[in-house]
This record gives structure tokens, C-alpha cells and sequence, in this order.
């Protein structure tokens, strides 16, 4: 038996879209991402996968799953080779438990562990921004910059002040075990202070918009400049990158994302109306981060400095994206001048001349690999030719486009004067081989049926799936009989509460649900209650919408007891606890 805590960490880790997209060609398609189903025939794309929901869904044959169900069901996969693929692909070393289910305490006490780590670091946030409103110093530091209001209350700015121990000010017991979890407090042997003291401070969010780290920024010129959170059970710098939570509106608008290398850069760019700015947290830019890029949009610009630090990240950049490169996605390099960096250059040129040069004066992948390789070397001696042969070959085995990989190695041909044939035959390609499990597929049992009007449970249960925060305001009462949408909507909740993830995507709910008499009636909840749209509103009022509705509900659940028992007194009569049952009902007792 492999264990559900383990299962919400390995969804957690892989990105659906990322599992479909090396099958099935995927288009984005306004919030989702739409494909012409690969378990049935059909012409026009009816496939959906939901990032958001991390599942997908067939509108056609009614398919559908999380991340495990498309491997198991494309590759014809048990769930436990299907759990070990994924598994292989993150680094994961799957556990096996025998004979025994998974212990509800450790997963509530995980659960609880991870939230205190995010109420930690949103507290720590929250006390920066009070801070920076009492310095002059660090106000003074941002007008400096050029930041106004708006920009410093967008990206949460803050100040973390001089002195040994700020946070004392507002965590008690200091220091606390979550305190040096999540980074914020170091433990030296036994001696603790805060991380970061007397640096304006920039929180990094996830895609939920939950801080999860922090880097911090020198006012004068002290070592080191830049200061980031360590690695945490929450933040992972190679995971992860800044400004992506506050860019999402400007990056759709645009239809582009720009990637520098700085905090400031970003909020800088964003001032001066490029809001499509995202940096790494002080790591070069890795293969996850291009993946999450390339989820975003379609288009993808590096702008680094012109000095020599600049062009080393930029190729470990394009060394990292190779194997990640799509054909319908493009990526391109900009390398600003040596006195520059994206900060100073906006400053000194505004939006329109910086975005003429991103579009204009940035190099495509393509020239830019060529370009970098090539830099040194003589092109017109057969030495230099046989160097690029060599430095060239074990990248572009990496390129898994088919087509951006035909055209390079056909553009290597021509530069150094080898045709095709004899050049595949240097480069040791082979003919690719077809996987004989991709022949067949299993068509899913379910068919297709019209949308109707969910019911008030239905809407309920829905608003959970996309809110398990809301959790909180399911109290179902004892004397109600668990059937139905009822007993639906408490074995839903029961299962986010035993979640080891602090607030459950919907793929991991349902994976822990498989094989359950509820499994496909959730999906059809989704389905049937407008489930072609992509709701992300947290907002209060939803929430106490959300609450409004459990007291209708338990209102009708209560109507619905009452006339049974009046049905079941009138024809056979009622037992005494039936009969206490009544009567408490009819008065409110």
C-alpha cells in the first residue's frame, strides 16, 4: 500500500499539464488547455486539463483523472506503476506501507506543521511593511529607486530593521521551532537572530499567493548585496520565481515573460509599466523554471547584462532549456548594454524604447546557440568546424522539439558543410523508436451527458473542491443520515481534513477518493456545474457566500428529516429515540 500522504506529495510535484503536454500536444485555451482526446476519435479538441485543478477532463467521453489516472490510462499502466513513474520523473522514492492504511494523526500533524510555517513567514511579511513605514531610512532607500506607492504595496515591500532580534517584537515564544524552519531565524550553535536585519525586504509568493521566502536587499554597500531564504519544507529557490504571483494579469495582457536577474529589476520594470518581470532567487535559471515559464505563455525573453556574468548565465539558461524547448514556444535572449542592467536602462530610456529592443534587438534561440558556440571559433578551417561538430552534438541531443531539433542539426550541416545523411551518421542519431503501448487505449466506461442544473449541495460541493480552506464552515450535524449528496459532501470533507497537504489541490482530493462510490460523482459536480470555467475567487464575500449556503443546506437536510420521520410515524409508527429525534427537530432543541 503506498500512502495518501505520499501520493498529495507526488501530485504536488508534477504539473499535469507538463505529463500531458509530452503526449498530447496542448493549446492553451483561456484558463485551461485543450487537445483532441487521445482516448476517443475526434476532430475538434474537447479535452481539457485544468493547471489550476491539476485534472483533466474529455467533455466528449467524459475521461478523466489527475496526473496518475492519464499515465495509467495512456500508457496502460497499473496505479502503483503509474504512482513509480511519476515518482522517477521528481526524484521520489516511493514507500511502501503493508497491511496498514495511513495514520490520520501524523497526516493532521504534517498538515498543522505546514501551516504554521505559512501563518510564520505571512506574519514575518506583514511586520516587514508595518516596519518600512517607520524608517525613513528604508523610505527614503525606495524613493531613491524610483518606487511609488503603488509598485512598494503591490510586490508587499518591507524593511527589516537593525538589531539582533526585530522578530521578538511579534513572535513569542523567540525563537520558535518554526521560526528557524522557515528560515527566518538561524540557530548558531544555540545563538539566535534574525536572518535579515536592516535590508529592504522583498517576500516571495507562490502561485497561490502565499509568501514562502524572502530576499533582502542592502540600503548601502555592504556584503552580501542580496540575501535570500534558505531552501524550506516551503521554498525552493529552483522551484520558484519572484514576481510570478503579482505578474499573472500583465504576462496574460502582454502575451509574453520577461526574466531578469534581480528583485529590483523586477519591481523597477513594473513601475515603469512592465509588469511581465520575473527573476530567479539567486540561482541561475533552471530547468523547472522554464517549464513554469513556458506554462505561462508562449513567449519567453531572457534579458541579462552585457558583461561577461550576464552572457555565462544566460547560456546555463539556454543549457537548462533545451530539454524543455517546444515548437509552438519561442525563446529569446537580450543582452542589454555593459553599463546596464534592466533597472538603469528603463530609467534611462522608458517602456517603449526597452520593449523595441526586447522585440526587436533580442536574439532567438536558434541564432543565439549558434552565435555563443561558434564565438571562437574559426568556421573557415576544418578544425573549427570538427569543434563545433563536438561542442554542438550532446546539446542538440537534448532538443526534444522535433521540429526546432530537425531544423538546428539541418542549419549545423550547412555551416560546417556536411549533408544530412553523413551528418546524422556523425551525430550517432538513430531513428526514433514507437512506444507499441501508445497503439491501443482503454476508452472509459462513462459517456457523455448534458449539463444540468446542479443542486444547492451540488454548488456546495463544487465551491469545496476549489476552496478545501473553506473546510472550516462544514459541520455537518450527527442525526443527519449520510446519504446522497450528503453523505458526498462529508466524505469530502473528511477527506481535506485528513489531507497531508495544507489546502488540497482538486487532483489530489479525488486521488485520495479512487475506486470510492463518490469518485465519479464529484467529477460530475464539476462537470455539470458549469465546469468549463476556471473560478479563482477567494475573495471574503465568496467565502461567506460559501457559509450561507452550508446553513440553507442544513436547513434543507433538516426539512428533509423532518418530513421522513413524519412519513415513517404515519405508516409504521416511530421508536422512542426516533420520536426525541422529531420533536427536537420541531422545536430547535
Amino acid at each position: 500500500m503506498i500512502p495518501s500522504d505520499f501520493i498529495d506529495e507526488l501530485l504536488a510535484k508534477v504539473d499535469i499539464v507538463d505529463i500531458i503536454d509530452e503526449h498530447v500536444p496542448l493549446k492553451k485555451g483561456g484558463a485551461n488547455y485543450m487537445a483532441c482526446c487521445p482516448f476517443h476519435k475526434e476532430k475538434s479538441p474537447s479535452f481539457s486539463v485544468s493547471p489550476h485543478k491539476q485534472f483533466y477532463h474529455c467533455f466528449g467521453c467524459g475521461a478523466h483523472g489527475s496526473a496518475i489516472g492519464f499515465i495509467m490510462e495512456y500508457q496502460g499502466l497499473s496505479f502503483s506503476e503509474a504512482v513509480q513513474y511519476l515518482a522517477d520523473r521528481v526524484g521520489m522514492t516511493v514507500p511502501r506501507v503493508k497491511g496498514k492504511a495511513d495514520n490520520p494523526e501524523q497526516r493532521a500533524e504534517r498538515k498543522k506543521k505546514q501551516q504554521t510555517l505559512e501563518e510564520t513567514t505571512q506574519a514575518a511579511a506583514d511586520f516587514y511593511r508595518q516596519q518600512l513605514k517607520l524608517y525613513p531610512v528604508a523610505q527614503n532607500y525606495l524613493q531613491q529607486r524610483g518606487l511609488n506607492t503603488d509598485i512598494i504595496e503591490h510586490y508587499g515591500l518591507g524593511y527589516a530593521p537593525e538589531g539582533w532580534q526585530p522578530l521578538a517584537q511579534v513572535f513569542q515564544p523567540y525563537p520558535n521551532t518554526a521560526l528557524v524552519e522557515s528560515g527566518m531565524v538561524i540557530d548558531n550553535e544555540g545563538k539566535h537572530y534574525d536572518r535579515f536585519r536592516h535590508r529592504v525586504m522583498f517576500p516571495i509568493r507562490d502561485p497561490r499567493g502565499q509568501v514562502i521566502g524572502f530576499g533582502g536587499r542592502v540600503l548601502d554597500d555592504s556584503k552580501p548585496k542580496y540575501l535570500n531564504s534558505p531552501d524550506t519544507p516551503l521554498f525552493d529557490k529552483g522551484r520558484n520565481l519572484y514576481g510570478l504571483y503579482e505578474g499573472r494579469s500583465a504576462i496574460k495582457e502582454a502575451g509574453r515573460i520577461l526574466v531578469v536577474e534581480g528583485y529590483m529589476d523586477v519591481v523597477a520594470l513594473a513601475q515603469f509599466g512592465i509588469g511581465y518581470g520575473v527573476a530567479a532567487l539567486g540561482t541561475a535559471t533552471t530547468a523547472e523554471h522554464v517549464k513554469i515559464l513556458m506554462r505561462q505563455t508562449d513567449s519567453v525573453y531572457f534579458c541579462f547584462d552585457g558583461d561577461a556574468a550576464g552572457r555565462k548565465a544566460a547560456w546555463r539558461a539556454l543549457e537548462n532549456a533545451l530539454p524543455q524547448l517546444k515548437d509552438d514556444k519561442s525563446l529569446h535572449f537580450l543582452f542589454l548594454p555593459e553599463q546596464h542592467d534592466p533597472d538603469s536602462y528603463i530609467r534611462a530610456h522608458g517602456k517603449t524604447e526597452f520593449e523595441d529592443a526586447l522585440l526587436h534587438q533580442s536574439k532567438p534561440l536558434s541564432e543565439y546557440f549558434w552565435d555563443a558556440l561558434s564565438e571562437n571559433l574559426n568556421l573557415r578551417t576544418q578544425e573549427g568546424k570538427s569543434q563545433l561538430v563536438k561542442a554542438s552534438a550532446p546539446l542538440l541531443a537534448q532538443i526534444s522539439a522535433p521540429a526546432l531539433g530537425f531544423l538546428l542539426k539541418q542549419q549545423l550541416g550547412e555551416l560546417v558543410g556536411i549533408d544530412p545523411a553523413n551528418l546524422a551518421q556523425l551525430l550517432g542519431q538513430e531513428a526514433p523508436k514507437r512506444d507499441s503501448r501508445q497503439k491501443s487505449y482503454k476508452l472509459p466506461k462513462e459517456t457523455f451527458r448534458q449539463p444540468q442544473m446542479p443542486t444547492l449541495a451540488q454548488k456546495q460541493i463544487r465551491a469545496l473542491l476549489l476552496h478545501p480552506a473553506w473546510v472550516v464552515h462544514v459541520q455537518l450535524p450527527d442525526y443527519l443520515p449520510l446519504t446522497g449528496d450528503a453523505a458526498c459532501l462529508a466524505t469530502l470533507a473528511e477527506t481535506i481534513r485528513n489531507s497531508s497537504a495544507a489546502e488540497p489541490t482538486g487532483a489530489q482530493i479525488l486521488e485520495q477518493l479512487r475506486g470510492s462510490e463518490y469518485e465519479n460523482a464529484l467529477f460530475d459536480i464539476l462537470r455539470n456545474s458549469e465546469a468549463t470555467t476556471e473560478p479563482d475567487d477567494h475573495s471574503e464575500e465568496s467565502e461567506t457566500e460559501f457559509l450561507h449556503g452550508m446553513q440553507r443546506l442544513l436547513r434543507e437536510f433538516k426539512t428533509t428529516q423532518i418530513d421522513a420521520l413524519k412519513t415513517k410515524h404515519s405508516q409504521s409508527g416511530l421508536s422512542a429515540e426516533e420520536q426525541r429525534l422529531l420533536l427536537s427537530l420541531l422545536t430547535g432543541r
